[in-house]
């Protein structure tokens, strides 16, 4: 199942994101219930739940103490996908992008998010693993 789909099925988006990494075998399944308060950014609309949950997926991947482990690495990372998600979608604030966005239409225009995001993430393993 792909990351948007557990964010049309219940899961916030930076659950979505987890859920998806631990089903690629990328993350364990502790990690999952960490990603709940970063949906909505983090409740206050600062960053993206999407992006959020992706950077833990990026710490636990290429973080400290990890086999491919360095922090300079994870924050290389970690800049690489807040750059292209930025060209994607103009900000990482949820606050703004979701600014005039219908509340009935948030999930269908969050889902973009999620799945960019997922993306991103696959672009990253498929050449940095």
């Amino acid at each position: 199942m792909e990351a948007k789909d557990y964010f049309n099925n219940g899961y916030s988006c930076s659950e979505s994101i987890l859920k998806w990494a631990i089903d690629e075998g990328l993350c364990p399944e502790e990690l999952l219930s960490c990603a709940t308060p970063f949906s909505g950014g983090m409740s206050s609309g600062c960053l993206c739940g999407a992006v959020a949950g992706s950077q833990m997926v990026i710490g636990y991947l290429f973080g400290r103490n990890n086999k491919n482990g360095n922090p300079e690495n994870a924050r290389q990372y970690a800049r690489e996908l807040v750059e292209k998600f930025k060209e994607l979608n103009g900000a990482t604030c949820c606050k703004v992008l979701t600014r005039g966005v219908d509340p009935q239409n948030r999930k269908q225009h969050c889902t973009k998010m999620v799945n960019d995001c997922s993306e991103i993430i696959k672009n990253m393993i498929k050449i940095n693993v």
